[in-house]
């Protein structure tokens, strides 16, 4: 984030516009529109200024003459939009020097704030910006919005704000506050609001908050994050995660899901990793029991889905004996997510009738799988986090299981994220040639002959030049998760 959005109070401040053109007179109505009393500084005005200068006459008044740095004493902020390039940097560094906000029309780099497009709804306003980079694409992202919100919403503010006394009044704690307005909203008040009732809707949410009980109990929301990529999220994920009060997740959950949540909901980073735990599992449960018996909703982040590896199983049975409150919602686990990135169906008619899940953890050094039911040619077989195992594997399948050397078999790194690799090749090749390319984790194993499909079903084309989906774990709340287990 380059620049911090902030709404600035304008209302009866002075405010300078330097220059009286065309872009200079719109800035102005835009300063007007915020409550300022706008004084326009140039030597000469354009039918637009003059226009405006007799319309308001009481907010803006003229200041003719040419730009020196004695017209900002007593501002509060300043635009420039002259056709002097070198008069607009003078106003630039003359605002950097008091410390006064400026903003040059269409020259980003001599701006400490910028001016968004706006999507106002009386009280409620939508600012979009791009830092100066597309103003194109954001005016076509805010008509995008000005469809998808209607008027109603702006006197559903108005009523919210006449009745935000008494709810504060009734709640103590301002997780309730936020809980009973999130149930307030997604209710019947805001349909009658959005339909032009104002009086019934008014009479609803008094009648809401009457009936409301003045503590909320927490809950855990068990949320699947997906293998990765962000937009394999669920909607129901999405709406959920936008509500906790706190986010506990861990090591495969990619940064990009993480800042999904309300960026004031607290975040404990639990991660785990082979043969290294953050925090045990045992605490991690226990974290999540007390959070929620504290009355916050939890979001419990999991790479892929919680109940395939997960411990999600584990987690509930201790909410469950505690009597807290949860939620699952299911994600897509790794074996879908990225075998269907790299082009690997899992089932195929011609070569799998069937899948199989197996975790590629080693017990003492050990592999603790039974072969003897992995000998099916035709049934897809999928191993997790069985990178360091993979030389193993490839034997067990090849000795016991009595799998062909020549089974096909690929090896999938970071799937569905811009760090995604695929190396391909057989039971006889891969753990050399995975040796090879520096494969690490997390990995996903597939073995049958529908791995040989990637070589021409692959459609997924990793940018090498974006920022990753999957993320190295956060340092900032480990510390804090660990203390507060």
């Amino acid at each position: 984030m380059e620049h911090l959005p902030i709404y600035m109070q304008l209302h009866g401040r002075e405010a300078l516009v330097v220059g009286a053109g065309p872009v200079a007179t719109r800035k102005a109505a835009l300063l007007l529109e915020a409550g300022a009393r706008v004084r326009l500084r140039a030597p000469a005005y354009s039918e637009a200024a003059e226009r405006l200068l007799r319309e308001q006459p009481g907010s803006i008044s003229r200041d003719p003459g040419v730009y020196d740095s004695e017209c900002l004493d007593r501002v509060a902020i300043v635009i420039a939009a002259t056709d002097d390039a070198e008069v607009n940097r003078q106003v630039s560094e003359d605002c950097v020097v008091r410390s006064i906000p400026v903003n040059v029309a269409d020259q980003p780099e001599l701006c400490s704030f910028i001016l968004p497009a706006i999507v106002e709804r009386g009280p409620l306003t939508i600012a979009i910006g791009s830092g100066g980079r597309a103003p194109v694409l954001v005016r076509l992202l805010r008509a995008k919005i000005e469809s998808l919100i209607p008027a109603g919403y702006g006197r559903l503010a108005d009523l919210a704000g006449r009745l935000r006394d008494r709810v504060r009044a009734r709640f103590d704690h301002v997780n309730a506050r936020r809980a009973f307005w999130e149930r307030a909203f997604a209710g019947p008040a805001t349909e009658l609001a959005l339909a032009g009732r104002m009086d019934a809707a008014e009479a609803r949410l008094e009648q809401e908050l009457a009936d409301a009980a003045t503590s909320t109990p927490g809950e855990v929301y068990l949320i699947g994050a997906g293998p990765g990529d962000p937009d394999l999220l669920t909607f129901r994920a999405l709406r959920l995660l936008q509500q906790a009060d706190v986010v506990v997740y861990d090591r495969l959950v990619s940064s990009e899901v993480v800042n999904l949540a309300r960026r004031e909901a607290e975040r404990f980073y639990v991660g785990k990793e082979r043969d290294r735990h953050c925090v045990p599992q045992a605490e991690i449960s226990a974290l999540l029991s007390r959070l929620a018996r504290e009355g916050k909703r939890v979001a419990r982040l999991k790479g892929g889905d919680p109940f395939v590896f997960g411990r999600g199983g584990e987690e509930l049975d201790v909410l469950a004996a505690d009597g807290v409150a949860y939620q699952v919602v299911p994600g897509i686990t790794a074996a879908s997510g990225c075998a269907a990135y790299s082009g690997i169906p899992l089932t195929h008619r011609d070569h799998a009738q069937s899948v199989r899940f197996i975790t590629g953890h080693t017990r003492e050094g050990r592999l603790d799988v039974d072969w003897d039911q992995l000998n099916d040619p035709h049934e897809t077989l999928v191993f997790y986090m069985g990178r360091r195992a993979l030389s193993a594997i490839c034997q067990g399948l090849k000795g016991v299981a009595q799998r062909a050397g020549s089974t096909p078999a690929a090896i999938i790194e970071n799937g569905t994220t811009n760090q995604q690799r695929v190396v391909s090749g057989t039971l006889d090749t891969l753990a050399t040639q995975a040796e090879r390319a520096g494969v690490g984790s997390p990995s996903l194993i597939v073995v049958g002959d529908v791995a040989a499909c990637h070589q021409r079903l692959a459609w997924f084309k990793p940018d090498a030049g974006a920022d990753a989906a999957f993320p190295q774990p956060m340092p900032g709340p480990q510390t804090a998760a660990a203390s507060a287990a």
